[in-house]
């Protein structure tokens, strides 16, 4: 049922620049929604080609639009919706009527829990199909995860419907599943149109003249401001540092901005489970909150724990739904991050000319170059009985890949080593699919983040479960030659709720021990699976083993290297015992 790219199996292509326009030809449905989609600008198509999708996802590869195969529909959406966060374009993903969309689902919840500007491209059974065995209600289904659900009516209304949804998507940062009835896709296309489509980008929102002097005021009266930056202000980084000059502010981000601020002295790094204590202090020591396109939330806040009593919380987001929607905020602003950032920093400086120290002091300076990441903490080292510490390996990783890199990040216990110890260049060097918290979805995270970004190397971190869930794409990657660095947080179980379920125990002996068989596993030898794909493989039981890393490092093939991790018990992550404060 696949179709091979149109490029070799090991190339990846680089996404054409979008026209803006669609030059309309003859043709089916099918190929007219094709073209229009390559014309307005989508970047890259993934999918598992059926009957139902064959069509259109050969004429976007047709007019141009570069096309990966996947062994699996839920690694196509996960792969579209990476592809989308790390290239700033519209991905697709295309599938099959019925099964095909239900596979793919988990993915596509991600993505629309994410707001990620993505178009899930799939056939749906005619009308009148009643009875059909792939007959399912789409709309609901992607409507049930947070997607938009649109659809191509008829011929007539064919380029109309497949604008709405582009800009729906692009212009919303919305996942749209544009759903192609059988009987209307196979039908002649209109006469081509006098004018062709376009799409105009979304207008950033300048926020009110009045919420811009009440943060300035807010800003100018505090003593130990800090910003923290979501994934709605990656577009915002020298606006909000220069703003963060002025005001004295340190800076942070959510998870999903990790590298924002990359380089940045007074840059605490990622907000919340996985900040090293430095960090958390500084954070819970500030009296004043702004958080710029982020969420605030559970994670980015330790449920509200980084807040001290008298802080003054502040949100600013592009919508005015997201302002106080996880905690009580002070002041919530609609506005762009970079466009309120400028205006505040012009008001700011009528009211304080001069830049002011405040909560940039030459000892936090210090004490942040010192002791804000993990790496730079002590830490007893685990080791031992052939498995290895996972904050040992991560350090070590760290010292060994190069740093142009691109992190991706499966879900699990493990999830805190490769996030906070893989240092990243930027915003565009770390790809955190986290919003549905699914494990197994880090593999095809990883291949897309890549595709969107083939200058750098492209490192996964996973755990034992995850990686074995979604290990069909091995062969993805494998047939794309990605020079993908797979870390396999390998611990034979489900370490999150190993460690959950069986702390009252850890802690009090007394206490009768659970029942974990359900959660843990004979160890697999993932290294050896991971040959069978095709891929460079090596077990790591202690640091002398990383040798075989460095020599593959140095070769760089075009194929992945699986790192089978045998890693040490950490009693629980460090942030576990909070991510488990929300169930």
């Amino acid at each position: 049922m696949v179709v091979a790219s149109s490029v070799s199996p090991g190339a990846v292509e680089a996404p054409r620049e979008p026209s803006g326009t669609v030059q309309q030809v003859a043709g089916t449905v099918a190929q007219l929604v094709g073209r229009t989609l390559a014309g307005l600008g989508v970047g890259h198509v993934f999918g598992v080609v059926g009957s139902g999708n064959f069509e259109v996802t050969n004429a976007l590869r047709e007019a141009g639009v570069p096309f990966t195969a996947a062994r699996h529909e839920g690694g196509a959406a996960t792969m579209a919706d990476a592809y989308a966060r790390m290239s700033g374009r519209v991905g697709v993903v295309s599938t099959h009527q019925g099964c095909g969309l239900s596979n793919a689902v988990t993915g596509i919840g991600e993505a629309a829990k994410s707001r990620t500007p993505l178009i899930v491209l799939t056939a749906d059974t005619q009308a009148s199909a009643v009875r059909s065995n792939f007959k399912i209600d789409q709309d609901a289904l992607a409507r049930s995860v947070g997607a938009v659900s649109e659809r191509i009516h008829s011929p007539a209304t064919a380029v109309a419907d497949t604008l709405r949804a582009f800009r729906t998507a692009r212009n919303e940062r919305r996942t749209v599943v544009l759903n192609l009835p059988l009987d209307v896709q196979s039908a002649p296309a209109p006469e081509p149109a006098a004018h062709p489509a376009e799409a105009a980008g979304a207008q950033p929102v300048r926020p009110a003249a009045t919420s811009v002097r009440r943060l300035a005021h807010l800003i100018n009266a505090a003593e130990r401001p800090v910003f923290v930056a979501g994934r709605g202000a990656r577009n915002a980084r020298e606006e909000l540092l220069g703003l963060a000059a002025h005001a004295g502010a340190l800076v942070a981000t959510s998870a999903v901005a990790n590298g924002l601020f990359h380089d940045e002295e007074f840059n605490l790094g990622i907000s919340g489970g996985f900040s090293s204590p430095l960090s958390a202090e500084l954070i819970h020591g500030a009296d004043l909150i702004v958080g710029w396109g982020c969420a605030l939330n559970m994670w980015t806040m330790r449920h509200g724990h980084l807040i001290s009593d008298g802080t003054a919380v502040v949100q600013v987001d592009v919508e005015d739904s997201a302002l106080g929607a996880n905690r009580h905020v002070d002041l919530g602003v609609v506005g762009d991050a970079a466009l309120t950032a400028a205006d505040v920093l012009a008001e700011l400086r009528m009211l304080q000319p001069d830049p002011a120290e405040r909560y940039r002091t030459p000892r936090n300076a210090a004490a942040i170059a010192e002791r804000s990441r993990w790496n730079d903490v002590e830490t007893p080292d685990l080791s031992g009985e052939a498995r290895i510490d996972p904050r040992v390996l991560s350090r070590e990783l760290d010292a060994i890949l190069p740093a142009d890199r691109i992190v991706s990040i499966d879900s699990g216990n493990f999830m805190g080593y490769p996030s906070t110890y893989l240092k990243v260049p930027d915003e565009f060097g770390f790809c955190f699919t986290q919003a549905f918290q699914s494990i197994g979805l880090g593999l095809s995270t990883a291949i897309g983040a890549a595709v969107a970004r083939p200058d750098r190397l492209p490192v996964l971190g996973a755990g034992d479960g995850g990686f074995l869930m979604g290990i069909s794409e091995l062969e993805t990657a494998v047939r794309l030659g990605l020079p993908l660095v797979c870390i396999i947080y390998n611990d034979a179980g489900y370490g999150a709720e190993v460690h959950h379920f069986g702390a009252a125990h850890d802690v009090e002996p007394a206490v009768e021990p659970v029942d974990l068989s359900t959660v843990t596993f004979p160890d697999t030898d993932i290294a050896a699976i991971a040959r069978g794909f095709g891929a460079d493989a090596v077990t790591v039981r202690g640091v002398a083993d990383l040798e075989a890393v460095r020599a593959w490092v140095g070769e760089r093939p075009s194929r992945p290297l699986v790192i089978d991790a045998k890693i040490a018990s950490d009693g629980g992550a460090w942030w576990l015992a909070e991510a488990f404060k929300g169930h």
